[in-house]
């Protein structure tokens, strides 16, 4: 039975019409991975992570943070081997077969579009007071019918808008995207700055009120420190987009390691600092839940412009996470295209060398999501088909460095054999740890991935086989 194609240390063969360009150095993609990791996670999620933890979702971000450098340590070693474009649906079509990439390829696709529609949602919510403020913009068409609108029309906007970027060009993108990541560290610094000089031990008792593991709380909420970190794992990933560009970096064997390995490191940094400080300036019970926890507090430390300037540099920052995931679906899109797993006519690049029909198709899908469902429906689904991609790259490697030894490798993953099983064990481990309607509607998106593989694209992806 043929193993699927490409080389496993070069670009797969492809003419001048779906080459991509390649315009990105490490810092480019350490930018890409900060801008893209640092988002409605901290921004957020602390909030919802406090109200399933409590103070103790400090140690939710420590499991979620762990399990993600393993995961990322991992990708950093497959996206050092395997350089072309597509990330854990590329290395999975290498090293496991055509129909096992094709299911993390789906899973790829629900994780991407979940997230870019998430955080524009979210965006819209910052938004939306701004715009209805200065522009008489009515709130009924700036919210979906889950909230009493019509339809989010902002969270479409700031899609197009993206979209439209990137089809100017990754390089013109990646600059662009590395100024806003600058405003936004500022701004979290700002809050670190304010909030930690109030840091207060009592704010920390009691510490677990929860417990550890996932359980039903007498109000039908599911909580525990893993119940946290299950749901705040999206905190962290966001690294995952960097293993898309492959074939847009200068050097991918040296920059996409740096680039994985450096937002990942920098973020936990980030994070452990910013989560401190919120919850020892102030109890949790006061900012969980809340949709802008960090402006809340700075806004309880009596620091309005503080509060006002987070709260404006989310509006304007928060688009980086939607320009990281948009180009990392559009790139998955575009290598499952180009391999016949999706219809080839979508795998075209621009003049400029962006994938043009591929962005315009992604920004169709993301933009539905967006103007209708609501934010909290979707965030647990993006996690559970990202914790399938981390799984499948972790088994990836561990295959080929059996298989293949002395395969060059840009960059070697340490203690491979404890990375690796860890890797796989945390991610199932967090996956199962999903509140059991997610896990029910992400079986049903696999039966409907099956069926499609079998209908389509079994019969018309790539027959290749690995030299």
């Amino acid at each position: 039975m043929g193993m699927p194609s490409a080389s496993p240390t070069g670009d797969p063969a492809s003419s001048s019409s779906n080459a991509l360009a390649r315009t990105l150095s490490w810092p480019h993609l350490i930018a890409m991975g900060v801008g893209a990791i640092v988002g409605t996670g901290i921004l957020t999620l602390i909030g919802i992570g406090a109200d399933k933890a409590g103070p103790a979702v400090l140690v939710s971000f420590l499991i979620a943070g762990f399990v993600c450098m393993c995961g990322a340590l991992c990708y950093a070693e497959m996206a050092s081997t395997i350089t072309a474009s597509g990330s854990a649906y590329t290395y999975s079509l290498v090293v496991l077969g055509r129909m096992v990439a094709w299911m993390v390829g789906w899973s790829l696709i629900l994780e991407y579009s979940l997230v870019i529609s998430a955080v524009s949602v979210s965006w819209s919510g910052y938004a939306a007071p701004l715009l209805n403020e200065l522009f008489g913009m009515p709130m009924a068409i700036m919210a979906g019918p889950h909230a009493g609108g019509i339809a989010n029309v902002p969270a479409l906007i700031i899609i197009l808008l993206i979209a439209g970027l990137l089809l100017l060009g990754t390089g013109k993108s990646a600059a662009f995207n590395m100024l806003l990541v600058a405003v936004k560290l500022s701004a979290l610094a700002l809050f670190v700055w304010f909030a930690l000089p109030h840091f207060d031990m009592a704010n920390l008792s009691p510490f677990s009120p929860y417990g550890f593991s996932r359980s039903m709380g007498d109000d039908g909420i599911e909580r525990g420190i893993m119940a946290a970190a299950a749901i705040i794992f999206s905190a962290f990933y966001g690294f995952d987009a960097i293993a898309t560009a492959g074939e847009e970096a200068k050097n991918p064997k040296r920059d996409l390691a740096i680039g994985i390995v450096g937002s990942m490191l920098a973020c936990a940094a980030i994070y452990t600092i910013i989560a401190l400080a919120a919850l020892g300036s102030t109890h949790f019970s006061i900012f969980a839940n809340s949709p802008e926890p960090l402006a809340l507090i700075l806004r309880k430390l009596d620091q309005p412009f503080a509060a006002h300037f987070l709260a404006v540099t989310a509006v304007l920052t928060l688009p980086t996470v939607i320009l990281a995931f948009l180009y990392g679906q559009s790139r998955v899109f575009f290598v499952m295209a180009r391999d016949g797993m999706l219809p080839r006519g979508l795998a075209k690049v621009s003049k400029r060398g962006a994938p043009v029909r591929i962005t315009i198709f992604t920004v169709t899908v993301v933009g539905i999501i967006a103007l209708f469902v609501p934010l909290e429906e979707i965030v647990a689904m993006a996690n559970a088909g990202t914790l399938v991609a981390f799984t499948s790259v972790a088994v990836c490697m561990l295959i080929l460095r059996v298989r293949q030894p002395d395969l060059p490798r840009g960059f070697r993953t340490p203690l491979a054999w404890i990375i690796g099983p860890v890797a796989i064990a945390g991610c199932l481990y967090l996956m199962f740890s999903l509140p059991q309607q997610t896990l029910l509607w992400f079986l049903i998106w696999n039966l409907v991935g099956i069926a499609i593989y079998f209908a389509y694209s079994r019969r018309n992806s790539a027959r290749h086989s690995i030299s």
